[in-house]
């Protein structure tokens, strides 16, 4: 079991930077993939990016590679999404997510995910 609040999400001008933190609770939390997704409105709910429990692997859309990145503080039961060089299309809800998800190339699988914030507002001007 795993409770999830996201935090950092604001407005700044294209190009900035943010970076987003989700904090969990919960005995197991360090075995679990951690996710983050975003949906802008009207728009389906996407992948962003996700990490092992350990931390040692992660993968991302292209639409953020090589630009955001992904880690996590297992001691600190924190998640963090660094964005840098912001776009307008980066504007979305973001979310974080956890979930027991074994396979790698399942990880992009929003349905994998059992557990869910509520959501951080990000808005990039242009």
């Amino acid at each position: 079991q795993v409770q999830l609040v996201e935090s950092g999400g604001g407005l700044v001008q294209a190009g900035g930077s943010l970076r987003l933190s989700c904090a969990a609770s919960g005995r197991t939390f360090s075995r679990y993939v951690m996710g983050w997704f975003r949906q802008a409105p009207g728009k389906d709910r996407e992948f962003v990016a996700a990490i092992s429990w350990s931390g040692g692997s992660t993968d991302y859309a292209d639409s953020v590679k090589g630009r955001f990145t992904i880690s996590r503080d297992n001691a600190k039961n924190m998640v963090y999404l660094q964005m840098n060089s912001l776009k307008p299309e980066d504007t979305a809800v973001y979310y974080c997510a956890a979930g027991v998800i074994p396979f790698l190339e399942l990880w992009r699988d929003q349905s994998r995910y059992t557990y869910w914030g509520q959501g951080t507002q990000v808005t990039v001007s242009s």
